[in-house]
């Protein structure tokens, strides 16, 4: 089975999380900057076995686009170009950063670790690829 793939696709760092091949876990990848994300999921992709791709969607508390959200679609339109045979999937991404940052806490790490926006943008993608396996799973 292949690996599903989830953004926490931002203007400056885009977080990125991976599931084992079983799709049963979801954990981490890496961050990287905006504009070299593309050229990092080409060389990822190329690597491993990806079945389909998970964006975050930015929305806000009445549930509307917000100042983000046609950035998100717009790459969301360069990953359908770029990778045809995948396909990408929307989660709602509302809260993720603070729930994020509270797993962070609940992890024991120190304030100077959870200044990492970096590793806070990493631990979304994680949550937005776990919404969306629990999301899936209740439709079987």
């Amino acid at each position: 089975m292949a690996r599903l793939l989830a953004l926490d696709y931002g203007t400056k760092r885009v977080g990125i999380a991976i599931t084992d091949e079983l799709q049963m876990i979801a954990s981490g990848l890496c961050t990287v900057r905006a504009h070299d994300c593309m050229d990092y999921l080409k060389d990822y992709i190329s690597k491993e076995s990806v079945s389909a791709i998970v964006l975050g969607l930015p929305k806000d508390l009445n549930n509307q686009k917000t100042d983000s959200t046609p950035y998100v679609k717009g790459f969301a339109k360069q990953l359908r170009k770029a990778f045809p045979e995948l396909e990408v999937h929307y989660v709602d991404e509302r809260f993720t950063s603070k729930m994020a940052f509270q797993s962070m806490i609940d992890g024991g790490l120190k304030k100077k670790a959870r200044q990492n926006k970096a590793l806070v943008d990493e631990v979304s993608a994680t949550l937005i690829l776990q919404s969306f396996m629990e999301q899936r799973n209740f439709k079987i």
